[in-house]
């Protein structure tokens, strides 16, 4: 099976469900699945049951940068470098023919925010090994990155309680 490139992508509520749920589906069928977060907390309660599911292995490192937007620009070459290992690390568990799907949650906002290298990225995704199925998410992709996917899933918010002024409910949204 030739692996694809899937990108959940958009303003609306549901990119890292749907890329939780791609991962439960592809576990249950006895495939390998690494399952990477960029500029989240390795606290996600997400990561909580999908590090008990059999076939998944979830990697990620701890990181307190914060928002981009407060950082100072020595931060963000910090967080730069950070990231960009992270990048590296995860490609060379991929590379190591392990696994099935690889999703890296958030790597979209990560690479516009110039958070990842996007030489490596970019070269990673035309250079992946065969067989291998990767989800990214996160909002407004570049054109490199479209132009890669296989599959372009857009993700609009008509309506959204924070728009009323409710905050990330536990559970729900985090």
């Amino acid at each position: 099976m030739t692996g694809l490139i899937h990108v959940y992508e958009g303003d609306g509520k549901g990119k890292t469900t749907a890329a939780v749920g791609l991962a439960v589906r592809c576990a249950g069928s006895g495939r390998k699945v690494l399952f990477s977060q960029f500029l989240k907390s390795d606290t996600s309660n997400e990561l909580k049951v999908l590090r008990k599911i059999e076939n998944i292995e979830v990697y990620t490192k701890k990181n307190n940068f914060g928002f981009t937007f407060n950082m100072t620009d020595d931060e963000k070459l910090k967080a730069r470098e950070f990231f960009t290992n992270h990048l590296k690390d995860i490609i060379h568990l991929v590379n190591e023919g392990k696994f099935d799907l690889l999703v890296m949650d958030e790597v979209i906002d990560a690479y516009n925010l110039d958070m990842v290298s996007h030489d490596i990225l970019t070269e990673f995704l035309k250079n992946r090994p065969q067989n291998l199925e990767v989800v990214m998410t996160g909002r407004n992709p570049k054109d490199e990155i479209t132009e890669l996917a296989d599959y372009l899933t857009h993700f609009q918010k008509v309506k959204h309680p924070f728009d009323k002024g409710l905050r990330a409910r536990v559970g729900i949204e985090m």
